[in-house]
């Protein structure tokens, strides 16, 4: 029987730490973690690129919620763990949860210092620490003008960079003259202060905060010398302290963090710690790169792996903010031992700066141009020694090339990726042996350019050195994912050449890399396999986790389930019937959707079954790649504009095409007049009555890359309607990637060839076979409604009932 490892914290090092144990033994350990955010992990080294727009929340999440249930992990989001009993072996969250371990980790992380002054309290000042924070500063500046950011360190100036580019204007307080005084010596700290500046910082240098003013909501700051200036937002960047209070109530010892021995083995056995929380021999990191060796390390000890012991690390720092590019690592100042080597071009706005003891390097120091960074960091982690080069030949690649002929002089050994501890030789092995021809490709078989991304430039290097002229750096191919090395239509072609009929065959025939796929290749495979064969029974196993489980699960671990209502038609038996289950099961939240249903918020996951059982009503398909709604107006039989009548075109629409399975989700709006009260106009389908028939419009799309549908035709019929919609979606089908929405494969495969391909009505005619043969395949799945096999085996069990099939 599995042991229980429980993990307290779901962070980068601690997620770390579990991907590494699943490597090793997946069977080894049931695993359960507690997230006190109510997110699943994500990257925070990339929250100022979010802050500066320059990505999202979601492009910044790396492991989804599907990960966690693929590798069977119980996850608590928005759950906090309050107490350890090491005596009982359990943990206890805030809502009451008692759980016991085998086997605890502590990944805790840290938490943002507050200064200890007057007014601290207040509303608009905030840390910068996780996505509240990053979301608390987005919503302040589309109200507010002014922010101040107290703290020149790194986290502080990428919070400025990120606020200037929300049109704030900004100052930045520090105590000392110089920023980044732990990481840059004057030269570069004044180059990077002048760049900042540049950009649309003011500097409130030498400044020391002595209180926030205003009344409930911040007003200004007070300094220590009796000035003020204006504030609508503070924002404290002023250093980190470990999350230690969880482990010193359990009675761990704790210094500055959780102290921990050379395996992360805290002071009680069985209970350990990793990441920013922990103190390693009298030190606590707060950069990933060592957090991720202390990771490796555990999940090698914890699974019983021999392992060299964590000895600490040697870190170097980047800064991300637009157009400034800076690394330190090591030693910064100059003593009586050391000698320093410098180039100082401030015409170029280039500064070198190496430090050297006994012939070797301790420290660097580079601004405005750091390819060199990986190499010098390289020699000085190996201590090599440097005697025997002249002049300044240890401050550039051979050949004066910062691309391609120093990735041609770099050794094996050289770390390309410090976050992620991977080296050159790595990546050409993997390049060579797994066929990678893409970053992203990889990024996802070897994690490099995983955390920070400051190393994708120099593995688009290696790429184009290992591959010679195979490599096509303008037009990489886009595979399906990083299993393989297969585009979309390469995969689909196979599987019709060489009959493979079910995921596995496909994964196993063509050589994927990983032998039980990802998340993301599982259900496409099991779209494309359905799409190539009407008879193909479908792979639940594959299904994402909406489709496993028939029901949108949401940030909280709980579900939403949604009943549908053909064009949004009801009637007061089935409003009876959600009423009845609301109550019954105490549901928290009961919201009218935009597709015209009624969605019934926050059910518990052993609960689905009972409730779509006393329900007896269709799914909504909320969560599927399928057709999810027709919304309609309420048309000519009530509307005195109405010209069609757009509810019964509306319903038979969701009739006919409800179940079947797409590239991605579809919704259709049916308007019975130009009025367009069902919002048509930016549907994947949309259909609006005219004086005389109706119009087709494709390709909508009304989310956040808002694109209004295009005409595709006009028609006089409702069959006719019937049958281009149909031709429409199974052109679609067969010709769209997965995960691909309708108005990108449009503006794709372009609106004037999808009308050419429609107006051969023997082709129409056979895609409507084609669709109508698939249609054939589906039924009202109740019986397999919850795909979670422990629920449903309990569940069928104890109760012999057979759900209703409509």
């Amino acid at each position: 029987m599995a042991k229980k490892l429980v993990m307290i914290g779901n962070g980068m090092a601690g997620i770390r730490t579990i991907e590494e144990i699943l490597k090793i033994n997946r069977n080894l350990y049931e695993i359960t973690i507690f997230g006190k955010e109510p997110h699943p992990n994500y990257n925070r080294i990339q929250l100022s690129t979010v802050l500066q727009g320059d990505t999202t929340i979601n492009d910044i999440i790396l492991n989804d919620l599907a990960w966690y249930e693929e590798n069977g992990i119980q996850l608590y989001t928005g759950e906090e763990v309050i107490q350890i009993n090491p005596e009982r072996k359990v943990v206890i969250s805030d809502i009451g949860r008692e759980t016991p371990y085998d086997e605890l980790i502590l990944a805790t992380g840290s938490v943002p210092f507050i200064l200890p002054i007057p007014g601290a309290d207040k509303h608009g000042v905030t840390g910068f620490r996780d996505i509240q924070d990053c979301e608390t500063m987005i919503e302040t500046s589309k109200k507010y003008k002014k922010a101040v950011v107290i703290g020149g360190g790194l986290l502080g100036l990428e919070a400025a960079r990120g606020l200037l580019n929300l049109g704030m204007e900004v100052d930045v307080v520090h105590l000392l003259e110089h920023l980044m005084e732990k990481q840059l010596d004057e030269t570069a700290s004044k180059m990077l202060e002048k760049e900042l500046a540049a950009q649309g910082m003011n500097f409130l240098m030498k400044t020391e905060t002595a209180e926030i003013i205003g009344s409930e909501r911040v007003e200004g700051i007070r300094f220590k010398d009796g000035s003020e200036t204006k504030a609508d937002l503070v924002v404290m960047a002023v250093g980190i302290v470990p999350n230690v209070r969880l482990a010193k109530d359990g009675g761990l010892y704790v210094n500055r963090g959780i102290v921990v021995d050379d395996y992360m083995q805290t002071s009680i056995p069985g209970v350990y710690a990793v990441g920013e929380c922990a103190e390693h021999r009298e030190i606590t990191y707060g950069l990933v790169a060592p957090l991720y060796e202390q990771g490796k390390v555990l999940a090698e000890h914890i699974c019983g792996i021999p392992t060299k012991r964590y000895e600490g690390s040697v870190t170097g720092t980047q800064l991300k903010v637009s157009d400034v590019d800076l690394y330190s690592a090591g030693e910064i100042f100059e003593d009586n031992t050391t000698k320093a080597v410098k180039v100082h071009n401030e015409f170029d706005g280039i500064y070198k700066k190496v430090l050297i003891r006994d012939n070797r390097i301790v420290g660097i120091v580079l601004y405005g141009n750091t390819s060199d960074s990986s190499r010098l960091y390289r020699m000085m982690i190996k201590q090599e020694d440097i005697q025997s080069m002249t002049n300044f030949a240890f401050l550039q690649a051979e050949g004066g090339n910062a691309e391609n002929n120093d990735v041609a002089s770099m050794p094996d050994d050289e770390l390309v990726c410090g976050c992620n501890g991977v080296t050159k030789g790595t990546i050409v092995e993997a390049i060579k042996t797994q066929g990678l021809t893409s970053v992203a490709e990889v990024g996802g078989c070897t994690n490099a350019g995983r955390s920070c991304g400051r190393c994708k430039p120099l593995i688009s290097n290696i790429l184009e050195y290992t591959l010679g002229d195979e490599f096509d750096k303008t037009a990489p191919k886009e595979t399906l994912c990083t299993c393989t090395t297969l585009s979309r239509d390469e995969v689909v072609a196979e599987i019709r050449e060489k009959g493979l009929t079910n995921v596995k065959e496909v994964m196993n025939v063509l050589g994927w890399k990983q032998e039980e796929g990802c998340t993301k290749c599982r259900p496409a495979l099991n779209y494309y396999l359905g799409m190539i064969y009407p008879e193909y029974k479908d792979d639940r196993d594959s299904r994402l986790v909406n489709e496993k489980m028939h029901a949108n699960i949401q940030k909280d671990g709980t579900y939403t389930v949604v009943p549908r209502m053909y064009g949004g038609v009801t009637n007061a038996e089935d409003l009876k019937k959600i009423a009845e289950v609301a109550e019954k099961y105490n549901v928290p939240l009961l919201k009218l959707t935009g597709g015209q249903r009624i969605a019934l918020m926050g059910i518990k996951k052993d609960e689905l079954p009972d409730i779509w059982e006393e329900l007896g009503m269709p799914s909504g398909y909320a969560y599927g790649k399928t057709l999810r709604t027709v919304k309609t107006c309420v048309g000519a039989k009530f509307c005195r504009y109405g010209t069609q009548d757009s509810m019964g075109l509306g319903i038979e629409l969701e009739k006919r095409f409800e179940r079947l399975d797409t590239p991605h989700k579809v919704k259709m709006g049916v308007s019975a007049c130009p009025r367009n009260c069902a919002e048509s106009g930016i549907k994947d389908v949309g259909i609006v009555g005219i004086d005389g028939g109706w119009e087709i419009y494709v390709g909508g799309n009304g989310g956040t890359d808002l694109k209004a549908a295009d005409l595709l035709t006009t028609v006089k019929t409702e069959e006719e309607v019937y049958t281009l919609v149909g031709a429409y979606l199974q052109y679609y089908r067969e010709t769209a990637a997965y995960l691909e929405r309708t108005s990108k494969w449009l503006e794709r495969v372009g609106l004037e060839h999808v009308k050419e391909v429609l107006s051969d009505k023997s082709f129409v005619k056979d895609l409507n076979e084609r669709i109508n043969k698939t249609l054939e395949r589906y039924s009202e799945p109740w019986k397999d409604a919850i795909e979670d096999k422990e629920i449903r085996d309990r569940y069928y069990t104890t109760r012999k009932v057979t759900l209703p099939i409509q």
